[in-house]
């Protein structure tokens, strides 16, 4: 029998790519989205789902178990950026993008463990960020966010793996999608102490996701994993120098890994 995945925030990006792919492969898919719309133009079934209402996770999950009778693996690839020095960046943004990176995704894990445990199998696939793995100047909450899901799928992977459950991290580095449109940004404020670099930082930023990698590697990073029995606990895919910083991070003195950064990001 075909194995039935859901999707999280697969309305376009690699999200989209990633079901569109699994989809051909003949996986039973369903993606979702806070708003479907135009929903006979996706090639998987698409349904509504936002991370940050715990009871359209619940009627979401609950409707594809009725369905199909099972659920086979979680993408959790729902996600938010948001950009801005720490000190100018408000709060409550802060805690927004938190809601959904990490707490949407743990409450989307909550939802799918039960049949999984039931199953007694079942794959979960974190799509986190190589941004996760260091805090980046501008991009601080953003690493938090995907770090701390980093950490969680840790945590978890141990907690459920008796119960033949496995649960993994992706991490991508930058990727050509829509995620710059749809980020928080902090505005460059007149009166900042960051103006300039910031604003520098930011022009950086949109060229590198608009120069950034096709989303069908993630699409087909993410089939092989939910093909193996046994797979990996981190994978990272973007460029070399991308998935190398994360090396040299681990490798480096502390002190010269930070100029290396600021150095990059002109600081």
């Amino acid at each position: 029998m075909s194995k039935v995945v859901l999707i999280t925030g697969a309305s376009s990006g690699i999200g989209k790519a990633v079901a569109s792919y699994l989809s051909e492969k003949g996986y039973i898919v369903y993606g979702t989205s806070r708003t479907p719309k135009n929903t006979q133009n996706y090639p998987f079934k698409l349904i509504t789902l936002d991370v940050l209402k715990v009871e359209t996770i619940t009627a979401a999950v609950s409707f594809i178990i009725e369905k199909e009778g099972k659920l086979d693996v979680l993408v959790n690839n729902a996600g938010m950026g948001i950009t801005g020095p720490v000190e100018d960046t408000p709060t409550d943004e802060m805690r927004a993008v938190f809601n959904t990176n990490l707490f949407g995704a743990i409450d989307v894990m909550k939802a799918v463990l039960p049949q999984m445990r039931l199953q007694k199998s079942g794959t979960i696939v974190n799509v986190t960020s190589i941004a996760g793995y260091m805090g980046l100047p501008f991009r601080g909450m953003y690493s938090a966010t995907k770090g701390a899901l980093e950490i969680v799928t840790e945590a978890t992977r141990m907690e459920v793996k008796e119960f033949g459950i496995n649960v993994v991290n992706v991490a991508p580095g930058d990727f050509a999608t829509n995620i710059a449109a749809g980020r928080y940004h902090t505005p460059v404020f007149k009166d900042s102490a960051y103006k300039e670099k910031y604003q520098a930082n930011l022009n950086l930023m949109d060229a590198h996701v608009s120069g950034g990698m096709d989303p069908l590697a993630m699409a087909i990073k993410i089939h092989k994993i939910i093909a193996t029995k046994n797979p990996k606990i981190h994978y990272k895919v973007g460029a070399f120098l991308e998935k190398f910083s994360i090396v040299l991070k681990r490798i480096l003195p502390d002190k010269m890994y930070e100029r290396i950064l600021m150095n990059h990001y002109k600081l």
